[in-house]
């Protein structure tokens, strides 16, 4: 046996056992780029920034601070998306304007009377900097708030800043059909799939050069920002979360962790439903389904016998701390991806309420009249009335694959990474 042989034995014997950390990459997200260099592209500039707890360095410095403090940069007011700059706001909440307690800068609200800024919170602002961690999935928030801001940013004149972060589900994934006339929303405000695979740098450029940034109706007149990227350094679109060696800060509070992250995507329709607990109220949000009625250990038979690629369940019992069913025990599965590449991520979901409605019909959540946030979450009322028919995943797989491929060929134009 050669010595490289022996080497690389040796070697993989040591990480077995735990005695040599596993290499991470180690990825500069845009802010960690700029404050590299100096904040040269913002010197000369008065500087907003919409930011909220998840926009940090390496260092998990917030980039309020950074900015705040660095000599050469004139930061002159901060606007605050759904839960606020700095966190204080849960979902849902109106955000208030006011001042940064830290700061003393000015804070604008993006979520209470007004979603995008006025003319009036745009004066004095040469360029606008947008650093927030996304999440991949078209209705979460804050990528309707930085179009929002975009189309302000276009009619005052203002620059835009992205400052790029990961695609935690990296930049692959490309699941669910695009949104149709009707369905516009703030949680369905571009013509993209329900994962659209891009950065938050790469979706930006996408909706400006494409006129697909037309506000929450979806009809209003293109209007195209004056809009600069800065790139990551060091990620790849293989890449999820954890392969980016990045610290996870919470960008809302129901996505505390990397894996509520991963698997909101495949649950957070099902949410929509009301009738199974997804684990929002405990302590692993979005990574269950769950409810006093269901028998655990059948759920997991009947969703282990679907053999599903890249996904395993085990069974789980719980109490909910807050919430409807705050207190009382649910039974349910929790759901772990084996292989993220091969897993239906999106239809997960669809599967489970199959499952649910084979082995316990009577509760069925058709009937339920909570049908409008469910269509415009899904971007269309296809997915409902199609499924509700028979509660077969089958009736829709279809339907939801259908927009990926032509989606994928236009936003690769957009890539700037590999």
């Amino acid at each position: 046996m050669n010595k490289m042989r022996i080497a690389t034995i040796g070697l993989s014997l040591a990480l077995w056992l735990g005695l040599v950390p596993l290499l991470q990459a180690q990825v500069l997200t845009g802010v960690d780029v700029l404050e590299r260099d100096g904040f040269e592209q913002l010197q000369g500039k008065r500087v907003g920034l919409v930011t909220n707890p998840s926009g940090v360095n390496r260092q998990v410095r917030s980039t309020i601070d950074l900015l705040h403090e660095a000599p050469q940069v004139n930061l002159v007011a901060l606007f605050g998306p759904e839960h606020g700059v700095r966190g204080d706001a849960y979902a849902g909440d109106h955000v208030a304007s006011g001042k940064d307690a830290r700061t003393g800068l000015p804070v604008y609200s993006l979520y209470g009377s007004t979603r995008e800024p006025t003319a009036a919170m745009l004066k004095g602002i040469d360029v606008m900097v947008y650093d927030i961690q996304d999440v991949g999935v078209r209705c979460y928030t804050f990528i309707s708030t930085l179009g929002l801001v975009m189309r302000a940013c276009a009619r005052a004149g203002v620059e835009v800043m992205v400052l790029d972060r990961p695609n935690p589900l990296g930049g692959n994934r490309v699941e669910g059909p695009l949104v149709r006339d009707g369905y516009y929303s703030f949680v369905s405000q571009y013509h993209i799939p329900f994962l659209y695979g891009l950065t938050v740098g790469e979706l930006a450029m996408l909706i400006n050069e494409e006129g697909l940034n037309k506000g929450q109706k979806g009809d209003q007149e293109h209007l195209k920002c004056q809009l600069s990227v800065v790139p990551m350094e060091g990620w790849h679109r293989w890449m999820r979360f954890p392969d980016t060696g990045l610290p996870w800060i919470l960008p809302s509070p129901n996505i505390p962790s990397v894996e509520s992250a991963l698997c909101y995507g495949s649950s957070g329709i099902c949410g929509e439903y009301g009738y199974l607990n997804t684990g929002v109220g405990y302590t692993i949000p979005f990574q269950t389904f769950a409810a006093e009625w269901i028998n655990a250990d059948s759920l997991k038979d009947r969703l282990d016998s679907y053999g599903l690629p890249g996904v395993a369940f085990r069974t789980i019992h719980y109490k909910p701390i807050s919430g409807s069913l705050q207190g009382k025990l649910v039974h349910g599965v929790q759901f772990f991806f084996t292989d993220f590449e091969a897993a239906p991520v999106s239809l997960l979901q669809f599967y489970v309420m199959q499952a649910v409605q084979e082995l316990w019909p009577a509760h069925n959540p058709h009937p339920l009249k909570k049908t409008r946030m469910l269509d415009i979450v899904c971007g269309t009322d296809y997915v409902r009335t199609q499924f509700g028919k028979r509660m077969k995943a089958a009736d829709i797989v279809d339907f939801w694959n259908k927009d990926t491929e032509a989606f994928k060929a236009l936003s690769q134009q957009y890539y700037l990474y590999d």
